[in-house]
C-alpha cells in the first residue's frame, strides 16, 4: 500500500479545509486542499481505496463557524497527515486487505508513530526521509547522519537496480543499503538512492520482520510512484479534480465516485484478454474511450469502434518496441 497527499488549488476561502498552503505537486505555497489518499498496489494493477480530507487546525479545525458552514461533522478534529494515513492503513486491515507493505515520502517517514504501528502489525514499510535523518550503526551505539553515510559508501558499495518500468524505460538507479538494526534478530535498514546521471540521493527507512533482499526493498520503493500516475490517470480519465463542490459531504462523494470509477477501469483492464501479442493491452484510457463509444454514445458501428482500437493499439505497441530498440542501441 501506498500512501500519499494529493492537492487541488483554489480560490476563495469557503471551500472546506482551503487555506494557503505548501504541496508537493506544485512544489510551493499555493490557495489549496490537501486531502491524503491511500492506494494499493499489486502486480495485476492499483487503485486508490481510501480518502482522508485534511482540515488545517487553526484556520479550520478551531473555527466552530467555518466548520458548521462547511458541514464539517462534530466529531472531526484535527489531525496530522501521517495521523490520517495511520486510520486509513488501519481501515484496511481490519477490512482485510491483504498487505505486505507500506511506503510512502518524508512527510510519513518521519512519523514515529506510523513506523511503530507497521512493525506492530507485521508489515514491512520503505518510508522516504530527509538527507539529515540520523540512523543507528554499529549495533545502535553511533548515530549518523544519513548524507554521511551515503559519502562513506565506497563504489563498489553501490549496487544498480532497476525500481521498475517507468514512461521512458526502465528506471535504473544505484542503491545501497546499510543494516541499522540495534538488536539480534531485527531487519532494519537506510536504503540509499543514488541517481546515475546527477548524483542526487534519496533516503529510506527500511523495515521487515524477515530478512530480505535488496531488489525486494527496490521494488517497493520504487512502488511509490504508482500513487502519483494515479492521480494523473485519475485526473485525466475520471476528472478526479473536476469538481466545484464546497462542503464536507460533497467532496466525499465526489472523490469515493471518481476513485471507485478509476478501480472499475483498473480491474476491467487486469482481467481484459489479450491474446494478440503485436497489439498493446488495454489500458484504463482505451477501456474508457470503448465505454464511452459503445455504451454512452455508440454513434458508430461497434466493429468500427473495435477497429480503431485494435489499430491504435496496434501502433502504440510498435511505437514502443523501437523506443526500446533506440534506448538498446545507445
Amino acid at each position: 500500500m501506498i500512501t500519499n497527499g494529493g492537492c487541488r488549488t483554489k480560490k476563495g476561502t469557503r471551500s472546506v479545509g482551503v487555506q494557503r498552503q505548501y504541496t508537493g505537486t506544485a512544489e510551493r505555497v499555493e490557495n489549496s486542499q490537501v486531502g491524503v489518499f491511500l492506494a494499493y498496489v499489486s502486480p495485476a494493477g492499483r487503485a486508490l481505496i481510501d480518502r482522508r480530507l485534511y482540515l488545517p487546525e487553526t484556520t479550520w479545525c478551531d473555527q466552530p463557524e467555518r466548520r458548521a458552514a462547511a458541514g464539517v461533522p462534530d466529531q472531526v478534529g484535527f489531525a496530522t497527515k501521517p495521523a490520517l494515513a495511520r486510520q486509513m492503513i488501519a481501515a484496511a486491515i481490519d477490512a482485510g486487505v491483504p498487505v505486505g507493505w507500506v511506503t510512502a515520502d518524508e512527510v510519513y517517514g518521519a512519523d514515529p508513530g506510523l513506523r511503530a504501528d507497521l512493525e506492530n502489525c507485521g508489515i514491512g514499510y520503505v518510508l522516504a526521509v530527509g538527507y539529515d535523518r540520523r540512523v543507528a550503526i554499529n549495533d545502535g551505539r553511533t548515530l549518523v547522519r544519513g548524507d554521511t553515510l551515503a559519502e562513506r559508501i565506497p563504489t563498489t558499495g553501490w549496487q544498480p537496480r532497476s525500481c521498475g518500468p517507468g514512461a521512458k524505460g526502465a528506471r535504473d538507479y544505484l542503491w545501497a543499503w546499510i543494516t541499522t538494526a540495534t538488536r539480534p534478530g531485527e531487519h532494519r535498514w537506510l536504503l540509499i538512492r543514488r541517481n546515475r546521471a546527477t548524483g542526487e540521493l534519496a533516503f529510506y527507512l527500511c523495515w521487515s520482520p524477515r530478512p530480505v533482499p535488496l531488489h525486494t526493498l527496490v521494488r517497493v520503493a520504487g512502488s511509490r510512484w504508482s500513487i502519483e500516475e494515479l492521480f494523473q490517470t485519475g485526473k485525466g480519465q475520471v476528472g478526479l479534480d473536476h469538481y466545484q463542490v464546497r462542503g464536507w459531504t460533497g467532496w466525499h462523494r465526489f472523490i469515493t465516485l471518481a476513485m471507485l470509477a478509476l478501480a472499475v477501469l483498473t480491474t476491467l483492464a487486469a482481467t481484459a484478454r489479450q491474446p494478440d501479442p503485436d497489439i498493446i493491452a488495454l489500458t484504463v484510457a482505451e477501456i474508457r474511450r470503448l465505454l464511452n463509444a459503445l455504451v454512452l454514445t455508440q454513434s458508430l458501428p461497434p466493429a468500427h469502434t473495435m477497429h480503431w482500437s485494435i489499430w491504435r493499439r496496434t501502433s502504440q505497441a510498435r511505437a514502443r518496441r523501437s523506443h526500446y530498440q533506440r534506448r538498446q542501441a545507445n
